[in-house]
Protein backbone atom coordinates (compact mmCIF):
# COMPACT_ATOMS: atom_id res chain seq x y z
CA UNK A 1 0.00 0.00 0.00
CA UNK A 2 1.26 3.47 -0.88
CA UNK A 3 0.63 6.72 0.87
CA UNK A 4 -2.45 8.67 -0.09
CA UNK A 5 -5.78 7.34 -1.26
CA UNK A 6 -5.41 4.13 -3.26
CA UNK A 7 -9.01 3.81 -4.05
CA UNK A 8 -11.32 1.29 -2.70
CA UNK A 9 -9.88 -0.08 0.46
CA UNK A 10 -10.79 -0.36 4.04
CA UNK A 11 -10.41 2.81 6.14
CA UNK A 12 -7.79 1.21 8.32
CA UNK A 13 -5.62 0.64 5.25
CA UNK A 14 -5.40 4.38 4.50
CA UNK A 15 -2.45 6.27 5.82
CA UNK A 16 -3.93 9.19 7.85
CA UNK A 17 -0.65 11.05 7.54
CA UNK A 18 -0.19 10.60 3.80
CA UNK A 19 -0.70 14.28 3.19
CA UNK A 20 2.59 14.91 4.97
CA UNK A 21 4.63 13.14 2.26
CA UNK A 22 5.34 14.31 -1.26
CA UNK A 23 4.06 11.15 -2.87
CA UNK A 24 0.91 11.32 -0.76
CA UNK A 25 0.23 14.86 -1.80
CA UNK A 26 0.84 13.78 -5.44
CA UNK A 27 -1.81 11.12 -5.02
CA UNK A 28 -4.29 13.71 -3.72
CA UNK A 29 -4.04 13.01 0.00
CA UNK A 30 -5.76 15.73 2.03
CA UNK A 31 -5.45 16.52 5.71
CA UNK A 32 -8.36 15.31 7.79
CA UNK A 33 -11.14 17.79 8.37
CA UNK A 34 -11.49 17.02 12.11
CA UNK A 35 -8.10 18.44 13.13
CA UNK A 36 -5.08 16.22 13.75
CA UNK A 37 -7.04 13.17 12.71
CA UNK A 38 -9.57 13.40 15.54
CA UNK A 39 -13.20 13.92 14.62
CA UNK A 40 -14.98 16.94 16.00
CA UNK A 41 -11.69 18.40 17.28
CA UNK A 42 -11.96 22.05 18.25
CA UNK A 43 -8.59 22.78 16.67
CA UNK A 44 -8.31 23.65 13.03
CA UNK A 45 -5.39 23.54 10.72
CA UNK A 46 -4.14 27.06 10.12
CA UNK A 47 -1.19 28.65 8.50
CA UNK A 48 2.06 28.91 10.40
CA UNK A 49 2.32 32.25 12.22
CA UNK A 50 -1.40 32.70 12.57
CA UNK A 51 -3.47 31.67 15.56
CA UNK A 52 -6.88 32.45 16.87
CA UNK A 53 -7.51 33.49 20.52
CA UNK A 54 -10.70 33.10 22.40
CA UNK A 55 -11.99 30.63 19.74
CA UNK A 56 -15.31 32.27 18.96
CA UNK A 57 -18.27 30.17 18.04
CA UNK A 58 -18.84 29.18 14.46
CA UNK A 59 -19.92 32.14 12.38
CA UNK A 60 -18.14 34.73 14.53
CA UNK A 61 -15.40 36.77 12.87
CA UNK A 62 -13.37 37.69 15.99
CA UNK A 63 -9.82 36.51 15.32
CA UNK A 64 -6.39 37.80 16.17
CA UNK A 65 -3.08 37.36 14.57
CA UNK A 66 -0.37 35.43 16.35
CA UNK A 67 1.58 37.67 18.78
CA UNK A 68 -1.27 40.21 19.15
CA UNK A 69 -3.42 40.69 22.23
CA UNK A 70 -7.12 40.02 21.87
CA UNK A 71 -9.52 42.86 22.37
CA UNK A 72 -10.49 43.33 26.01
CA UNK A 73 -14.12 42.93 26.82
CA UNK A 74 -14.18 45.69 29.40
CA UNK A 75 -12.07 48.25 31.24
CA UNK A 76 -10.29 47.40 34.46
CA UNK A 77 -12.65 47.33 37.39
CA UNK A 78 -15.73 46.81 35.21
CA UNK A 79 -17.71 43.63 35.07
CA UNK A 80 -17.15 41.25 32.21
CA UNK A 81 -20.26 40.31 30.30
CA UNK A 82 -18.92 36.81 29.72
CA UNK A 83 -18.22 36.26 33.44
CA UNK A 84 -20.83 35.25 35.94
CA UNK A 85 -20.17 35.23 39.68
CA UNK A 86 -20.54 31.87 41.44
CA UNK A 87 -23.39 33.11 43.57
CA UNK A 88 -25.46 33.70 40.43
CA UNK A 89 -25.50 29.99 39.67
CA UNK A 90 -28.16 27.80 41.28
CA UNK A 91 -27.13 26.77 44.78
CA UNK A 92 -24.48 29.48 45.02
CA UNK A 93 -24.05 31.17 48.40
CA UNK A 94 -24.57 34.83 49.16
CA UNK A 95 -21.52 37.00 48.78
CA UNK A 96 -19.71 37.66 52.02
CA UNK A 97 -17.66 40.71 52.88
CA UNK A 98 -13.96 40.08 53.48
CA UNK A 99 -13.02 40.09 57.13
CA UNK A 100 -10.70 42.82 58.26
CA UNK A 101 -8.11 42.16 60.95
CA UNK A 102 -9.20 43.42 64.37
CA UNK A 103 -7.58 46.54 65.66
CA UNK A 104 -7.12 47.92 69.11
CA UNK A 105 -9.44 46.30 71.64
CA UNK A 106 -11.45 44.27 69.04
CA UNK A 107 -12.24 40.60 69.39
CA UNK A 108 -9.58 39.58 66.85
CA UNK A 109 -5.92 38.76 67.44
CA UNK A 110 -4.34 40.93 70.13
CA UNK A 111 -0.76 41.89 70.97
CA UNK A 112 1.14 40.86 74.14
CA UNK A 113 -0.46 41.80 77.44
CA UNK A 114 2.26 44.17 78.68
CA UNK A 115 0.08 45.44 81.51
CA UNK A 116 -0.25 41.93 82.98
CA UNK A 117 3.51 41.33 82.71
CA UNK A 118 4.22 44.61 84.52
CA UNK A 119 1.84 43.73 87.36
CA UNK A 120 3.46 40.29 87.71
CA UNK A 121 6.98 41.79 87.89
CA UNK A 122 5.90 44.27 90.58
CA UNK A 123 4.37 41.45 92.62
CA UNK A 124 7.61 39.42 92.48
CA UNK A 125 9.72 42.40 93.61
CA UNK A 126 7.31 43.12 96.47
CA UNK A 127 7.50 39.49 97.65
CA UNK A 128 11.31 39.58 97.66
CA UNK A 129 11.40 42.83 99.63
CA UNK A 130 8.96 41.47 102.22
CA UNK A 131 11.01 38.27 102.58
CA UNK A 132 14.23 40.21 103.17
CA UNK A 133 12.52 42.39 105.78
CA UNK A 134 11.19 39.36 107.67
CA UNK A 135 14.63 37.70 107.60
CA UNK A 136 16.29 40.83 108.98
CA UNK A 137 13.71 41.12 111.77
CA UNK A 138 14.22 37.47 112.75
CA UNK A 139 18.00 37.91 112.71
CA UNK A 140 17.81 40.92 115.03
CA UNK A 141 15.54 39.10 117.46
CA UNK A 142 17.91 36.11 117.54
CA UNK A 143 20.84 38.37 118.32
CA UNK A 144 18.95 39.97 121.18
CA UNK A 145 17.69 36.69 122.59
CA UNK A 146 20.77 34.46 122.36
CA UNK A 147 23.76 36.78 121.99
CA UNK A 148 25.24 36.47 125.48
CA UNK A 149 28.87 36.59 124.33
CA UNK A 150 30.11 39.99 123.25
CA UNK A 151 32.42 40.11 120.20
CA UNK A 152 34.57 42.80 121.88
CA UNK A 153 36.07 42.67 125.38
CA UNK A 154 34.20 44.58 128.07
CA UNK A 155 35.69 46.57 130.91
CA UNK A 156 35.44 43.52 133.17
CA UNK A 157 37.73 41.62 130.75
CA UNK A 158 40.59 44.10 131.07
CA UNK A 159 43.95 42.33 131.22
CA UNK A 160 45.41 44.86 133.60
CA UNK A 161 45.42 44.10 137.37
CA UNK A 162 42.03 44.79 138.91
CA UNK A 163 41.38 47.48 141.45
CA UNK A 164 40.08 45.02 144.04
CA UNK A 165 40.71 41.29 144.74
CA UNK A 166 37.12 40.23 144.17
CA UNK A 167 38.21 37.46 141.76
CA UNK A 168 40.03 35.53 144.51
CA UNK A 169 36.98 35.13 146.72
CA UNK A 170 35.39 32.69 144.28
CA UNK A 171 38.15 30.10 144.81
CA UNK A 172 39.17 27.85 147.68
CA UNK A 173 42.80 28.99 147.53
CA UNK A 174 44.32 30.82 150.49
CA UNK A 175 43.82 34.52 151.19
CA UNK A 176 45.02 36.76 154.04
CA UNK A 177 44.52 40.27 155.48
CA UNK A 178 47.17 42.68 156.73
CA UNK A 179 46.47 41.89 160.42
CA UNK A 180 47.45 38.21 159.88
CA UNK A 181 50.85 38.95 158.30
CA UNK A 182 54.20 38.67 160.13
CA UNK A 183 55.74 42.18 159.96
CA UNK A 184 59.39 43.28 160.38
CA UNK A 185 61.88 46.12 159.76
CA UNK A 186 59.61 48.87 161.03
CA UNK A 187 56.45 47.85 159.11
CA UNK A 188 53.22 48.15 161.15
CA UNK A 189 49.42 48.16 160.67
CA UNK A 190 46.99 51.08 160.55
CA UNK A 191 43.42 51.85 159.46
CA UNK A 192 43.36 55.63 158.98
CA UNK A 193 43.25 55.64 155.16
CA UNK A 194 39.86 54.77 153.74
CA UNK A 195 39.32 52.25 150.94
CA UNK A 196 41.17 49.20 152.32
CA UNK A 197 39.40 45.85 151.59
CA UNK A 198 40.84 43.94 154.56
CA UNK A 199 38.82 43.18 157.68
CA UNK A 200 38.37 46.37 159.71
CA UNK A 201 40.04 48.47 156.98
CA UNK A 202 43.50 47.42 158.28
CA UNK A 203 46.59 47.80 156.07
CA UNK A 204 50.40 47.62 156.39
CA UNK A 205 52.17 51.00 156.59
CA UNK A 206 55.80 52.01 157.23
CA UNK A 207 56.88 49.81 154.35
CA UNK A 208 58.82 52.65 152.68
CA UNK A 209 62.02 51.82 154.56
CA UNK A 210 64.87 49.52 153.50
CA UNK A 211 64.60 46.31 155.49
CA UNK A 212 60.82 46.54 156.08
CA UNK A 213 59.06 43.25 155.34
CA UNK A 214 55.86 41.26 155.63
CA UNK A 215 55.69 37.43 155.55
CA UNK A 216 52.75 35.15 154.77
CA UNK A 217 52.89 31.43 155.60
CA UNK A 218 50.41 29.61 153.39
CA UNK A 219 49.33 25.96 153.14
CA UNK A 220 48.74 24.84 149.54
CA UNK A 221 46.55 21.82 148.61
CA UNK A 222 48.83 20.83 145.71
CA UNK A 223 52.01 21.91 143.99
CA UNK A 224 51.91 24.03 140.83
CA UNK A 225 52.32 27.43 139.24
CA UNK A 226 50.14 30.19 140.70
CA UNK A 227 49.71 33.94 140.84
CA UNK A 228 50.32 35.92 144.02
CA UNK A 229 47.90 38.89 144.07
CA UNK A 230 48.58 42.01 146.19
CA UNK A 231 46.03 44.77 146.93
CA UNK A 232 47.79 48.12 147.52
CA UNK A 233 47.57 51.92 147.36
CA UNK A 234 50.20 54.40 146.15
CA UNK A 235 50.36 58.23 145.98
CA UNK A 236 49.92 58.29 142.16
CA UNK A 237 53.53 57.06 141.70
CA UNK A 238 54.86 53.62 140.76
CA UNK A 239 56.28 51.40 143.51
CA UNK A 240 57.89 47.92 143.73
CA UNK A 241 59.15 45.37 146.25
CA UNK A 242 61.30 42.24 146.41
CA UNK A 243 59.37 38.95 146.41
CA UNK A 244 60.87 35.84 148.02
CA UNK A 245 59.25 32.38 147.72
CA UNK A 246 60.43 29.67 150.11
CA UNK A 247 63.73 31.56 150.67
CA UNK A 248 64.39 32.17 146.95
CA UNK A 249 64.01 35.66 145.48
CA UNK A 250 62.16 36.06 142.19
CA UNK A 251 64.20 37.35 139.32
CA UNK A 252 61.93 40.39 138.94
CA UNK A 253 60.51 42.55 141.75
CA UNK A 254 56.79 42.79 142.41
CA UNK A 255 55.57 45.83 140.43
CA UNK A 256 53.02 48.09 142.13
CA UNK A 257 52.44 50.54 139.32
CA UNK A 258 49.92 53.33 138.84
CA UNK A 259 47.69 51.21 136.62
CA UNK A 260 44.67 53.48 137.10
CA UNK A 261 46.63 56.49 135.78
CA UNK A 262 45.73 58.60 138.78
CA UNK A 263 47.13 62.10 139.26
CA UNK A 264 45.76 62.53 142.80
CA UNK A 265 48.30 61.80 145.57
CA UNK A 266 45.59 60.87 148.06
CA UNK A 267 46.13 57.21 149.10
CA UNK A 268 42.38 56.78 149.65
CA UNK A 269 41.73 57.28 145.91
CA UNK A 270 44.44 55.00 144.54
CA UNK A 271 43.62 51.46 145.71
CA UNK A 272 44.32 48.83 143.01
CA UNK A 273 45.91 45.39 142.59
CA UNK A 274 48.81 43.60 140.88
CA UNK A 275 50.18 40.03 140.65
CA UNK A 276 53.41 38.06 140.14
CA UNK A 277 53.95 34.42 139.06
CA UNK A 278 55.04 32.00 141.80
CA UNK A 279 55.79 28.27 141.97
CA UNK A 280 54.48 26.65 145.15
CA UNK A 281 54.81 23.17 146.65
CA UNK A 282 52.15 21.05 148.24
CA UNK A 283 51.84 21.95 151.92
CA UNK A 284 53.46 24.89 153.71
CA UNK A 285 54.98 27.74 151.68
CA UNK A 286 56.56 31.03 152.86
CA UNK A 287 55.97 34.21 150.82
CA UNK A 288 57.84 37.43 151.80
CA UNK A 289 57.57 40.98 150.48
CA UNK A 290 60.47 43.21 151.49
CA UNK A 291 61.85 46.67 150.71
CA UNK A 292 65.44 46.14 149.55
CA UNK A 293 68.12 48.32 148.14
CA UNK A 294 66.91 49.96 144.93
CA UNK A 295 63.22 49.29 145.61
CA UNK A 296 60.57 52.05 145.61
CA UNK A 297 58.39 50.90 148.51
CA UNK A 298 56.08 53.88 149.22
CA UNK A 299 52.87 51.79 149.30
CA UNK A 300 50.11 50.63 151.64
CA UNK A 301 49.24 46.87 151.47
CA UNK A 302 46.07 45.37 152.94
CA UNK A 303 45.50 41.93 151.30
CA UNK A 304 47.35 38.97 149.68
CA UNK A 305 45.84 35.91 147.96
CA UNK A 306 46.80 33.02 145.66
CA UNK A 307 45.01 32.28 142.42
Amino acid sequence: MTSGNNGASTPEDDDPFGYLYADGQANGAQPPSGGYGYPNSVNRVRAVGQRQYGQPAQGQQQTAAYGQMPQQQGAYGQSNAHYAAPETFPGGGAPTAPQQPARGGGSGRRGPNTKGLLIGAIAVVAAVVIGIGVAMMNGNSDDKAGGNASPTPTTSQNTKPSKSPTGASSTDLPKTDAKDLQLGGGATTASDVKGAKADGGTYVTGFNNVGASMTWTVDMPKAGSYRLYVHYSIPAADANATLTVNGKSNQQPLGMKNFIKSSDTDFAKNWQSTWAPVTLTKGTNTLTLSCGQGNQCNALIDQLWVQ
